[in-house]
C-alpha cells in the first residue's frame, strides 16, 4: 500500500523517547515503495486535531542520529483526551494528508486513542494501518515485559536513592524524604530501593499499591531513626492513606482527567516534625528524572529505537490494530529482548499495577525478585563510598 506516515507523541515524554521517533523513521527510508512522505504531528494529537504536521521526510542523516541523544520530546507531545467528536475531523486529516500508516508513542490512554482511531478507519473503510508504540516511565502498560523509559527513569531513582542515602548518613540530623513519579503504579518507587545493599544510611519505601496508616508510619519512621545510621523514606507521588484518599492532593486534573499529584514528600515530612521530635526534609526531583540524558541505560535506547523501527516494519508487512510488546529474557546477569504485537484492545486503559508480592510483609520495603527483574534494566550503581566515619 502506498501512502503517507505519521506519528505523534502523547502524554509525558521518557529519557528515550527520541530514541523511537529515530528508530521508526530510519525504518520508513526502508520503504521508499509504501512509505513516500513522512509526517510528525507536531504537539501529538493537538496537531493532529489542527492539521499542523512536520514534514520529516528530507531531515538529514546526520540530524536524525541525534535524536538518540535528544531529552524530552522533539516534535512535541500534549495530553489532550480525544473525544467522540474529534474523531471525524482527525479522520479527515489523515485523508487529507494520505496517511496510510499511522503511529502513536505513548502510554495506555495514547494505545486507547490508537485503538479508536484504527476501529474509526475499519468502520469508514479507509485502508489505514495503526501501530502502538509503547512508552511510559510509569512501567504500567500491561502485555509487555517492560517499557521504554522505564529502565532510564528506575536508573536515575536508584542513583539519586543512593546518594541521597550517603548524604542521610553522613549528616544524620534529619529524615529525607523523596518523592519518587508515579501516579497509580509504584514501579518507579520501588527502583529507588534497588541499590539497598549499598547504602549507609536505613531505607523506608512506601508505594500507591498499598495505603500508609499514620501510626504505622510514624513508628517505622522512629524505630529506623534510633538505629543512628540516618533515614531516607522513598515514597511515590500518588501516595495514599488508610482511607483511600491520596495524602498530598493539588486538586488539579491533567488533560486526561487524572488528578495531578505531588506535594507527598513535604505532607510527610510535615507530619514528622508535626508528630515527633524528628526534623525532616524532603526533595522532589519531579521531571528531571524523566529527562535526564545522563542517565539513559544502553538497555533502554536499544528497546526504544527497535520498537520504533518494527512498529514501521509490521505496519509495511499489512500489521494493523496493535501495539509493539517486548519480550524480555533473563539469564543470570544477562539480559536481552525480542518483539511481538498484541492487540490494542488488551493494552488500552489497562493499567499494571506493582506486583504485592514484591512488597515486604511490614509494606514499607522491596523485595529481592524486584531486584531480579529490574537490575539488568537500570545496571550496577558504579558508585563508591569509602566511609572513613567507621574506619573502612
Amino acid at each position: 500500500m502506498n501512502g503517507n506516515m505519521l506519528i505523534a507523541h502523547g502524554g509525558g515524554p521518557t529519557p528515550v523517547i527520541n530514541s523511537s521517533l529515530f528508530g521508526a523513521l530510519k525504518e520508513a527510508r526502508q520503504h521508499p515503495q509504501q512509505i513516500e512522505k513522512v509526517f510528525a504531528a507536531r504537539f501529538g494529537a493537538e496537531g493532529i486535531l489542527a492539521n499542523d504536521l512536520i514534514d520529516l521526510t528530507e531531515v538529514p542523516e546526520d540530524k536524525l542520529n541525534n535524536l538518540v541523544y535528544t531529552p524530552a520530546s522533539a516534535i512535541g507531545s500534549c495530553r489532550r483526551k480525544l473525544t467522540e467528536p474529534d474523531y471525524p475531523l482527525v479522520l479527515e486529516n489523515l485523508r487529507r494528508n494520505n496517511i496510510r500508516y499511522f503511529f502513536y508513542n505513548g502510554g495506555n490512554d495514547s494505545m486507547d486513542t490508537c485503538h479508536k482511531i484504527h476501529q474509526l478507519a475499519e468502520n469508514e473503510g479507509y485502508d489505514l494501518k495503526v501501530i502502538g508504540i509503547p512508552k511510559t516511565i510509569d512501567n504500567d502498560l500491561v502485555d509487555t515485559d517492560n517499557c521504554p523509559g522505564f529502565g532510564s527513569a528506575a536508573r536515575y531513582a536508584a542513583i539519586s536513592a543512593l546518594e541521597l542515602s550517603a548524604d542521610a548518613s553522613a549528616l544524620p540530623i534529619h529524615v529525607v524524604i523523596l518523592e519518587v513519579m508515579g501516579r497509580n503504579a509504584g514501579w518507579l518507587t520501588a527502583a529507588s530501593a534497588l541499590y539497598k545493599d549499598e547504602m549507609h544510611s536505613n531505607l523506608l519505601t512506601y508505594l500507591p499499591e498499598l495505603p500508609i496508616e499514620k501510626k504505622t508510619f510514624l513508628n517505622d519512621v522512629k524505630s529506623a531513626m534510633a538505629q543512628g545510621r540516618g533515614l531516607l523514606v522513598t515514597v511515590s507521588e500518588g501516595l495514599k492513606d488508610s482511607d483511600g484518599r491520596p495524602v498530598a492532593d493539588t486538586g488539579i486534573e491533567d488533560g486526561f482527567g487524572h488528578k495531578i499529584a505531588g506535594g507527598v514528600a513535604q505532607a510527610l515530612a510535615d507530619l514528622i516534625i508535626a508528630e515527633t521530635d524528628l526534623r525532616a526534609r524532603a526533595e522532589k526531583p519531579g521531571l528531571l528524572g524523566r529527562v535526564s540524558i545522563a542517565h539513559v541505560t544502553e538497555v533502554d535506547r536499544q528497546e526504544a529505537i527497535a520498537v520504533g523501527s518494527f512498529a514501521v516494519k509490521s505496519a509495511v508487512d499489512g500489521q494493523s490494530g496493535s501495539m509493539v510488546s517486548i519480550l524480555g529474557h533473563r539469564e543470570a546477569e544477562d539480559f536481552s529482548f525480542t518483539l511481538r504485537l498484541v492487540p490494542l484492545e488488551h493494552v488500552a486503559n489497562h493499567e499494571r499495577k506493582f506486583p504485592l508480592e514484591w512488597i515486604n510483609a511490614e509494606g514499607n520495603g522491596i523485595k529481592s525478585a524486584f531486584h531480579q527483574y529490574c537490575l539488568p534494566l537500570v545496571g550496577s550503581s558504579e558508585c563508591h563510598f569509602l566511609n572513613l566515619r567507621e574506619g573502612t
